[in-house]
């Protein structure tokens, strides 16, 4: 989102504007700069994920989310649920898996919602009804949701935990 002049387009993307706006008080020599009030949401939503880098250790994070990443994609395999990426050009916070083709998968999403409380998302554009999204990050990146998760879907196929959970299990031990 860059102009031709190397700014940015949007405020909300203007790092300079908005630590000139806070600075300067708006501009140098005291001038008011932007007239809007700041993009405060987002400012909060940076500060709040910065103190989390910060109190768990951006290494450390970025292991956990491989981890849960893998411990999941591991479990939702054994529940016939293979991971879309191939090996390498996946993305840790999100895993995208394919239902067997005789599942309804609107349907499972919606029970997964409406009776157990947990929402994924299906496919977008060509991959409409093709696939699940599941976001394996923030609370997502954690044993507990995953187990969650993995329980109700086994429920949803009419497929056994255990094994599954088992293998989520290894993975997070794994680390």
């Amino acid at each position: 989102m860059q102009r031709v002049d190397g700014g940015s387009r949007s405020w909300y993307f203007d790092l300079s504007l908005v630590l000139g706006y806070w600075r300067d008080g708006g501009a140098a020599g005291g001038a008011r700069a932007y007239h809007h009030t700041a993009p405060i949401n987002s400012v909060y939503a940076l500060h709040e994920a910065l103190e989390l880098v910060h109190d768990e250790g951006l290494q450390a994070r970025w292991d956990r989310h491989a981890t849960a990443h893998a411990a999941l994609r591991d479990a939702l395999a054994v529940l016939g649920l293979p991971r879309l990426a191939p090996e390498g050009e996946q993305l840790h916070p999100l895993l995208a898996v394919t239902p067997p083709p005789d599942v309804d998968e609107a349907a499972v999403r919606g029970a997964l919602l409406q009776d157990h409380g947990i929402e994924i998302s299906g496919g977008l554009g060509p991959l409409a009804g093709r696939l699940w999204r599941v976001g394996v990050m923030g609370v997502g990146a954690n044993p507990e949701p995953q187990e969650r998760l993995v329980t109700a879907l086994a429920t949803l196929l009419g497929r056994e935990a255990a094994p599954a959970l088992d293998t989520l299990a290894a993975g997070w031990a794994a680390a």
